[in-house]
């Protein structure tokens, strides 16, 4: 399909669609496949790898290649997609729980070794797919099966674990707000390196409208502000308000007398000052693009090295390999 004009629907599979109706996952997949559409992505050259949980059905329902994988696993999967073949296009689909409970660790590790990958975390607050329990970014006080009486677990940011990563490309959208999800895809896409995106979405049976006191169109322009490389931070319904750091404090303060964002500066501190926004009520909830710089990628570095073992040494036979170097016996 290399060189003709594709639509959303050249990157929906012949699947049935399955989540809950209503699901903000619906709008999610309708966003990626125009996205790709628009942005004249092959499909034979794009590969989508999931891990565990609601979110992980993506793959079925792409038209591209993919990988349903174990639970937390997806990013070690899609570094090893990414490391044997740079030219393909990953995106990694995972959730909440399968990333930030089991996956933990993985998730840590691609983001700062900065694969070329492209991370898209949906946060619902909740584990879906295993029926309503508190999962690592409930708040405290959630009242679940697992948690009758109140979670009293501190739960992650995941905005704040990705900078605390040292990830290049850090971003929050809403499965709620098209275009602006459009718009973080776009810039994912473009940049080079691990670009690391948590998508705020409903779980309408087990946890519906969380962050509808934010996110809700009626309030969200006076409880949201967008981050815009370049812009100045400002909000509001008349576009009135702003924000300015003083010191390690950020103040409302009027629209003229906002700082302008900068994502791309070497320390993630004014990143990560932005994202711990999130605990106070007073202040409004951002979004948008947290961090964008650039840094080396993990699968040019690893390559460069192969080719100059190759060209020092020369390419080698496996049986050498195999039957070489450090080598012993055990006798009984």
């Amino acid at each position: 399909m290399s060189g003709a004009t594709l639509t959303k629907k050249d990157f929906q599979s012949d699947q049935d669609v399955r989540w809950c109706p209503g699901c903000g996952d619906y709008a999610i997949i309708a966003a990626m496949q125009k996205y790709l559409a628009d942005s004249g992505a092959d499909p034979a050259k794009t590969v989508f790898v999931s891990g565990i949980g609601c979110s992980s059905r993506f793959p079925y329902y792409m038209n591209t290649y993919g990988f349903h994988t174990i639970h937390g696993r997806a990013p070690a999967v899609a570094t090893g997609v990414k490391a044997a073949n740079p030219e393909l296009d990953v995106w990694v689909v995972t959730g909440d729980g399968d990333s930030l409970s089991i996956g933990g660790n993985h998730l840590a590790h691609i983001l700062r070794r900065n694969v070329n990958v492209n991370i898209l975390m949906f946060n619902n607050e909740i584990y879906g797919l295993t029926k309503g329990q508190y999962s690592p970014t409930s708040p405290v006080g959630t009242r679940k099966k697992t948690t009758p009486m109140g979670s009293i677990d501190r739960p992650f940011n995941p905005v704040s674990f990705a900078l605390g990563s040292n990830a290049t490309f850090v971003a929050r959208t809403i499965d709620s707000d098209a275009k602006h999800l459009a718009r973080m895809l776009k810039a994912a896409h473009e940049h080079q390196g691990t670009a690391f995106i948590e998508i705020l979405q409903n779980c309408v049976i087990f946890n519906k409208d969380y962050y509808g006191g934010f996110a809700d169109k009626k309030v969200r322009s006076d409880k949201m502000i967008d981050l815009r490389p370049g812009e100045p931070m400002t909000f509001g319904k008349d576009g009135d308000k702003g924000l300015k750091s003083k010191g390690w404090h950020v103040e409302i303060v009027p629209a003229d007398e906002a700082d302008v964002w900068n994502p791309g500066l070497k320390s993630a501190a004014p990143s990560f000052l932005m994202s711990q926004l999130d605990d106070d009520p007073s202040l409004p909830t951002p979004y948008g693009i947290f961090r964008s710089v650039r840094d080396a990628v993990y699968e040019n570095e690893l390559h460069q090295q192969i080719e100059k073992a190759v060209a020092d040494q020369g390419a080698g036979e496996i049986q050498d390999l195999l039957h070489g170097g450090a080598t012993w016996e055990i006798e009984g």
